[in-house]
């Protein structure tokens, strides 16, 4: 299964969902990749720590090649790395995505991600990390996912946010990807003692928006998770957060 998790929102939780999601995949014996596209590279420290700085080549180093035609192109695995956790590999990000981003912009390259991820069907689970933006990475990886998860932080400038980004998925279903599917929004730093996040979920419910039943709270845990670099499944098992992650996970398998 092939999962973006996108929002145009930043600070919803985006790195912090993929890797503690595809850390759980990992966990169960699914061999699972990362791919993290956003230029800030917080999912590749997640998983990698200060590791993550100079490693190459990665996902900027993947889209370089794809600039320049050859009638041997790289493997797509050379651009992939093994984290600590077992079954749990990366495809680095790199500041340098962003200036790689006009010109694959430029050439059409947009289906060079989908591409690679047909080549890399060794992977039971692909998660796509993205930056906070509709820009080309964030269109690449919805033409080359099944699944769109969308992170949702509890507040009205998430909720405004959020009906425009459905349009902008409809779009690449309608032009790009008949087979892209809202797999659900999460509901993240939850506060279900706070009068307007539960209000507002209830209403995203209510319209008939496809809120999924998990919810993840807010918790200091998790920024001790990413300084150590340790997706909450190896960082603490037992704690809440985690069983949420967990629950999530499962809700997803379906």
């Amino acid at each position: 299964m092939r999962r973006v998790i996108f929002n145009q929102k930043g600070g919803v939780g985006k790195s912090t969902i993929v890797c503690n999601l595809a850390a759980i995949s990992a966990n169960e014996g699914q061999r699972t990749l990362v791919i993290d596209l956003d230029p800030q590279a917080n999912s590749s420290q997640y998983l990698l720590g200060e590791q993550a700085r100079d490693l190459k080549p990665g996902v900027a180093d993947f889209f370089e090649t794809a600039l320049n035609f050859s009638f041997r192109p790289t493997p797509a695995s050379t651009f992939v790395h093994p984290t600590p956790f077992e079954n749990l590999d990366v495809m680095p990000a790199h500041a340098d995505l962003d200036a790689l981003h006009g010109k694959l912009e430029s050439r059409y390259k947009i289906y060079k991600l989908r591409d690679a991820l047909n080549e890399l069907d060794a992977y039971d689970e692909i998660y796509i990390d993205t930056p906070p933006a509709l820009n080309f990475y964030t269109r690449s990886a919805l033409i080359a996912v099944e699944r769109c998860l969308i992170p949702f932080d509890c507040d009205d400038f998430s909720r405004r946010a959020l009906y425009a980004l459905l349009d902008n998925v409809k779009e690449i279903q309608q032009d790009h990807n008949a087979a892209l599917e809202v797999e659900g929004i999460v509901i993240n730093q939850f506060q279900p003692r706070a009068s307007l996040p539960v209000k507002l979920v209830e209403e995203l419910v209510s319209e008939g928006l496809p809120v999924l039943d998990s919810r993840l709270s807010a918790s200091v845990k998790i920024r001790e998770s990413h300084q150590y670099a340790r997706p909450m499944i190896h960082y603490d098992p037992r704690h809440k957060l985690t069983q949420e992650f967990t629950a999530l996970h499962r809700e997803l398998a379906g």
